[in-house]
């Protein structure tokens, strides 16, 4: 089956259940509903709202913000997810869900829309590594699923990290200097976390013959190029090191760990003769 399911069951709301349990045996029981309930609380059941996402991007952003179940319908092993082909199971799984996350240019989006129904809520997802609207983003969802406390949780752990990395990188810049380069646009936020300065763009569409010109004239030291839609090497001949940013989280939906991957990535990238 193509489908990711990941539940995330709080430990307090473990420990909680556990003690519970252990108080109605030290009672002599209750009932067996009582024991069931635990076991559903421990299991996670009831706690939060049911969640599709399209791909791990959109997961990981629902992770964030708080959604303990999580659906994730194109497989991390897909590239480029957006050429995935949809199973049938793919759309039953949308027809269960209380929110069905994806984005504008996956161009399987409608069929979700069209399997949904009327009951789930469908959410377009603004699908941006950039930390001020990746928080953005996730603020907007917690407040969607009722889970603002753990989102605004979440952002404070990854303010806290994402300042580690950029201080890391920046002691990384050689010669004490910020690197120049030229980045893919859905990449260009991994040169924001090193701090780097951009002197250019391409993408999403392959590089023009007047664009490798004016790129290559801007002497950059790196190309920061985009893993899910690459289009060969950027700038032959321009001496500048090409290097792939991955913005899709693996199949633990971690966000955080797409910006930890960047950062080792670019600092491999600025030390390398």
């Amino acid at each position: 089956m193509a489908r990711t399911r990941v539940r995330i069951t709080p430990l307090l709301a473990l420990s909680f259940s556990t003690a519970l349990l252990l108080t109605a045996t030290g009672c002599g029981g209750e009932s067996d509903t009582s024991s069931s309930s635990s076991d559903a609380d421990a299991a996670g059941e009831g706690t939060g709202p049911v969640v599709v996402a399209t791909t791990s991007w959109e997961g990981a952003f629902a992770k964030a913000a708080g959604a303990e179940d999580v659906t994730v319908i194109v497989p991390e092993s897909v590239q480029h997810a957006p050429d995935y082909d949809p199973e049938p199971s793919d759309l039953a799984a949308v027809a269960d869900a209380d929110f069905v996350l994806y984005a504008p240019f996956e161009p399987y989006a409608e069929k979700f829309k069209e399997a949904a129904g009327g009951d789930a809520e469908l959410v377009e997802v603004n699908l941006d590594n950039d930390a001020d609207k990746a928080k953005a983003e996730v603020t907007r969802l917690g407040k969607m699923f009722g889970t603002e406390d753990t989102a605004a949780e979440w952002i404070t752990s990854f303010d806290t990290e994402y300042g580690k990395l950029q201080k890391d990188l920046k002691s990384a810049w050689p010669d004490g200097k910020a690197p120049t380069v030229v980045a893919q646009v859905f990449s260009a936020w991994s040169a924001k976390l090193a701090g780097a300065e951009v002197v250019g763009t391409y993408g999403p569409e392959a590089v023009t013959a007047k664009q490798l010109s004016d790129l290559t004239k801007k002497k950059p030291r790196l190309v920061l190029d985009n893993v899910h839609m690459t289009t060969g090497t950027v700038l032959p001949d321009s001496g500048a090191r090409q290097v792939g940013i991955v913005n899709y989280p693996d199949k633990d939906l971690d966000l955080l760990t797409v910006y930890k991957n960047a950062a080792t990535t670019m600092e491999k990238a600025m030390n390398a003769s």
